[in-house]
């Protein structure tokens, strides 16, 4: 891959990723994916004590449905357990296959929690962030991640390549999902916007919606 397409992709990826936070909470909730070492760092926070339960929530996605025949939800459980965490400690949502659904469906589960730590891969921590506030208003959240590095430390389970068309799926949704309900608005940077048209023109579009890809309104 050549060096401008790493540059752009990083641009992505340091911004995406930029909003980490974490805090002492009522629940730790996981936002499950092809990545289990989001449920290592989630597992490694309830030994920390910054909550006392954890949430697995998650049913498939757009890369899960073709690598599990079960839910998400299950794999990071044996995960959660071969961790060390008792099952009393996790609840289970095995329903979700995006995150307006994680949150949703996790607002269901523990209707009464008032602060929560959610948990996902470091390019989704943005889109995150933006969903919560449209799905469970009102919630105190911060939403977290594993150290990964981008590009050595991405996923085995996608690659380099798979990362990239994600990210930008990502940036394409945080332009157009406010108008539709489903996320918070945000202005994108100048520069984020010219690095995801970049990457579209060397043909990374598996994960664009249907429609027009160069509009930021």
């Amino acid at each position: 891959m050549d060096t401008h397409t790493l540059r752009h992709a990083r641009r992505l990826w340091d911004y995406l990723s930029s909003c980490r936070g974490r805090a002492t909470c009522d629940v730790v909730a996981v936002l499950c994916s092809y990545d289990l070492r989001v449920c290592d760092h989630a597992c490694a926070l309830i030994r920390q004590g910054l909550a006392q339960r954890l949430l697995l929530s998650g049913r498939s996605g757009n890369w899960t449905r073709h690598i599990w025949d079960r839910p998400e939800a299950q794999v990071f459980l044996e995960r959660a357990t071969t961790n060390g965490l008792p099952e009393s400690a996790i609840l289970l949502e095995e329903q979700a296959t995006n995150f307006g659904e994680n949150i949703a469906n996790t607002r269901q589960k523990v209707p009464g929690a008032g602060a929560i730590t959610f948990v996902t891969k470091p390019n989704s921590i943005l889109r995150v962030a933006l969903t919560v506030p449209v799905r469970w208003p009102g919630l105190a959240a911060w939403v977290d991640c594993p150290d990964i590095e981008f590009p050595d430390g991405v996923s085995n389970v996608v690659g380099i390549l798979g990362v990239i068309d994600e990210m930008v799926g990502d940036i394409h949704r945080i332009i157009e999902y406010p108008a539709r309900g489903f996320q918070a608005a945000h202005e994108l940077p100048e520069d984020i916007v010219d690095s995801w048209r970049y990457l579209i023109a060397q043909g990374f579009k598996g994960h664009l919606l249907p429609g027009p890809t160069t509009s930021t309104t």
